[in-house]
This record gives structure tokens, C-alpha cells and sequence, in this order.
């Protein structure tokens, strides 16, 4: 009896094995589209930053201070703030690039240590709709999927192209920004269509197993995620190695960005890491202990600095522009064919707290 029970657990053991050969050899596989661009990703990390503006006259007139470097002339043509989930989100042209960009912000650094402990425990609970054996994180789909988000973004999309023609689309995000980002990239290719989207993350956790990642690298070939350093919200939910097909799986391809040296002399490395999306190699071969590499890339602050929580400031002047549901969650939106509004941002401005 002893030696048929070892040699059921022999077999089993072996079939999980050879499971997870199969899913691994899958995303090796992959031909990935996808190529770092070190000038792009300075350009969207700065839209990826200004997404956490808490002031809504300046974020939608493009006047913030995040608003003036690489990314000045932006045109915003929705900016959309889901008051329930404290969810924020922007669309607009960005005429350098002749594309149409989409940023969205990620948590809010108050709180991030009570999400970082929650994310040691998510496990996977939600089937992809349309992927066969492909599961994802609840929140971070839900929180694209399931709130104001999606269809402001997706109504503002369609009003861009009607007016700019076929143009690129970028996606940006970071944190949990990121992880929204990704699901909207997909949905825009899957769902809608778009025939080049393009997606940068910065500092994203992991959003499903390797069966959705798998998916996702062949429907959205072109798409980077930056890992800064240490940065500890890369390595969540955790990623058990033995059981690849059941547990979290990142997505290619990962840029990790890392400095050797010592002393004075510290060399600044962007390293493009292989197509499996866990390249042991990478960032994977360090702990994830650092909430300071999590809130600064290339130099750029990802946090809001608005003290309290997920609060807004807003010009009365922009109001006429807004549109509000039953839930408070409000878009403000412009016509792509208007000029850019010009309004005083010293003139009064009201706050309005919003509850998370």
C-alpha cells in the first residue's frame, strides 16, 4: 500500500512538473514586438507622474508644474476622477508624438504600506473573459473594468481618432496605475480594435498567471515595464517558481533599471530583460524591499503631495466643462477641435474633499 501511494505522488509530481515546463516554454517563445526607447520612457514617465495632480484646473489645462517638461503642449481632451474608488485617469494628444496618450494614476503613497501588506495575500480569483485558463487580480481589473474609468476613456479614444485620424495610442501608469494601464491596452486591442497600442508601466505589480501572460505578450507585443532597483511592489503578489501556471506570472518584457558602482563612481543601467517576464536575471534577482525606488523613476516623483485623503482642488471655472453621476464621480471633458483653454489658476479655487 506504501509503495503504490509513493508511486501515485511520483506521477503526480511529475505531471506538475512537466506543466510547468509547458506553460514556461510557451512565453519563451513569444516574438516580442516590443523595443526600449530610453527618451520615450522619460517622456512617459512624466505623464505618469502628472496623473497624480490633485489640482484639476491645473492638470486640465495642462498649467501643473509636472506639466512642463517633456510633455509641454499636451492637449487633455477627458479628465476623469472616480470619487468612489479614488480612481483618476486623463486622455489627450500629445501633437510631438502624434499619438494619443492615456495615463493613470496609482495609489496614493499615504496608504501604500496597508496595500503592499494586502497584495503579500491577494490570490488569484477572476477568469479573464475570453482566455481560456486565464486568471487575474479582482481589483486591479475591476478598478479599469468596472468603475467611471473605462468608458470615459474609451468615449474620449473614440472622439480623438474622429479627429486626429488613426494615431499610435500610449499607456501609461504606475503602481497600481500600471496594472489599470495594462488592462486597458488589452481591452483597446481585443475590444476595440486599435491597431497600435503601445503600453509603459512604471513600478506595476503582478496581474494575472502566466497562462494571461502568455495571452496578454502576444495581443499587446509592445509592451515595457520599468522596475526601478529595489522596488518592492514589482515583486507582488509573490511569485512562487515551482508552480509558474498557478501562481502570479509577470508579463514581458521588464526593463530593470539598477546602478553598480562604488563610491563616487555609480554606473546608471537600464538592463531589457528576457521574454519570459520573470527573468531571474533582472529584478527578480533582488529582494523587493524598497518603497523609495517605488515612488521615483529617472529621477521623476510618483506620488500626490495634496496631504489627506484623495482629495481634489478645482476651479469654479472649469465646472462648465464637467459632467457629475449620482455617485459624484465627475469627467471633465473638451472637444479635440477646440483651442486649449486658457483660465486663471489664481483666481478662487474651492476644495472639495473626496472620500476614498
Amino acid at each position: 500500500m506504501a509503495k503504490r501511494w509513493w508511486l501515485i505522488l511520483a506521477i503526480y509530481t511529475c505531471l506538475l512538473a512537466f506543466s510547468s515546463g509547458r506553460e514556461l516554454q510557451i512565453l519563451e517563445k513569444v516574438d516580442h514586438g516590443s523595443i526600449y526607447n530610453h527618451t520615450m520612457a522619460t517622456i512617459l514617465v512624466e505623464y505618469a507622474s502628472a496623473v497624480y495632480v490633485s489640482d484639476l484646473t491645473e492638470l486640465f489645462t495642462w498649467t501643473c508644474r509636472r506639466c512642463d517638461g517633456l510633455t509641454k503642449g499636451f492637449e487633455v481632451i477627458e479628465l476623469v476622477v472616480d470619487i468612489q474608488h479614488c480612481l483618476q485617469g486623463f486622455v489627450g494628444v500629445a501633437k510631438d508624438l502624434n499619438a494619443i496618450v492615456i495615463a493613470f494614476r496609482g495609489t496614493q503613497e499615504h496608504s501604500i504600506m496597508n496595500w503592499i501588506e494586502d497584495l503579500y495575500w491577494k490570490q488569484l480569483d477572476l477568469n479573464y473573459p475570453g482566455m481560456d485558463d486565464a486568471m487575474v487580480h479582482h481589483g486591479f481589473y475591476y478598478a479599469y473594468h468596472n468603475t467611471t474609468i473605462r468608458p470615459a476613456v474609451l468615449n474620449a479614444v473614440r472622439r480623438a481618432k474622429k479627429f486626429y485620424g488613426d494615431i499610435p495610442i500610449m499607456v501609461t501608469g504606475h503602481s497600481m496605475g500600471g496594472a489599470m494601464a495594462s488592462f486597458c491596452g488589452l481591452d483597446l486591442k481585443v475590444n476595440h480594435e486599435a491597431r497600435d497600442v503601445r503600453v509603459m508601466t512604471f513600478g506595476q505589480p503582478r496581474i494575472g498567471n502566466a497562462v494571461f501572460a502568455t495571452y496578454y505578450s502576444k495581443l499587446v507585443p509592445n509592451t515595457i515595464r520599468v522596475t526601478n532597483e529595489h522596488d518592492i511592489v514589482p515583486h507582488l503578489p509573490p511569485y512562487y517558481t515551482y508552480f509558474p501556471q498557478k501562481t502570479y506570472h509577470h508579463f514581458p518584457r521588464e526593463v530593470w533599471l539598477y546602478n553598480i558602482g562604488l563610491g563616487s563612481l555609480v554606473y546608471k543601467i537600464e538592463k531589457v530583460c528576457d521574454g519570459t517576464g520573470e527573468d531571474p536575471t533582472c529584478s527578480r534577482s533582488v529582494t523587493g524591499n524598497s518603497i523609495s525606488d517605488h515612488l521615483v523613476y529617472y529621477g521623476v516623483e510618483l506620488m500626490c503631495r495634496t496631504p489627506g485623503t484623495c482629495r481634489i482642488v478645482m476651479d469654479s471655472q472649469v465646472t462648465e466643462y464637467g459632467t457629475v453621476d449620482l455617485g459624484g464621480n465627475f469627467i471633465l471633458s473638451r472637444d479635440p477641435a477646440t483651442p486649449v483653454i486658457k483660465l486663471n489658476t489664481e483666481s478662487d479655487i474651492g476644495e472639495r474633499p473626496v472620500q476614498n
